[in-house]
């Protein structure tokens, strides 16, 4: 297992937690084929986008991969009054993570996270161990604990 951010922090807290690894194709980052790459149902796999508030600044929301994130009520959870998706070529400077390969655990700075409350329908769900080709399979609360993220309606 490759040592990442997230799986020290994983480790350091002593949750239990597995990992898969699959095969990198840069046309195929995205959480849907994450899924279909380790065999697991896409509403499982959870992806982690993040925004910039007009009131809070950046904000993390991690939503099930066959989902989009509602951005009035993503504003809504994290008490602004809009929020937008920062740019991709944004995304190593605001988190320490790439595109296809950022985990809500272990970005560089702190951030206030929201994990999808649908989340708490599954044992285990799916998320990036901060690097592309491979993924972290945690139950939501402990995700939530972990990235001392709040439970909320997102999409």
């Amino acid at each position: 297992m490759k040592k990442t951010n997230a799986v020290r922090i994983l480790e350091s807290g002593n949750f239990k937690f597995e990992t898969r690894e699959y095969e990198v194709n840069e046309d195929e980052i995205d959480a849907v084929s994450v899924a279909n790459k380790i065999g697991a149902p896409p509403e499982t796999v959870f992806k982690t986008l993040v925004t910039k508030g007009d009131k809070s600044g950046y904000a993390v929301f991690v939503i099930p991969g066959n989902a989009e994130l509602n951005l009035k009520k993503a504003a809504a959870a994290s008490g602004n009054k809009s929020v937008e998706m920062i740019k991709a070529k944004d995304l190593l400077a605001v988190t320490g993570y790439i595109r296809g390969g950022c985990s809500p655990i272990g970005m560089t700075k702190k951030y206030p996270t929201y994990l999808e409350e649908t989340s708490q329908l599954f044992d285990k769900i799916f998320f990036s161990a901060g690097i592309r080709g491979m993924q972290i399979v945690l139950p939501p609360s402990d995700l939530a604990e972990a990235a001392d993220a709040v439970f909320a309606d997102l999409v």
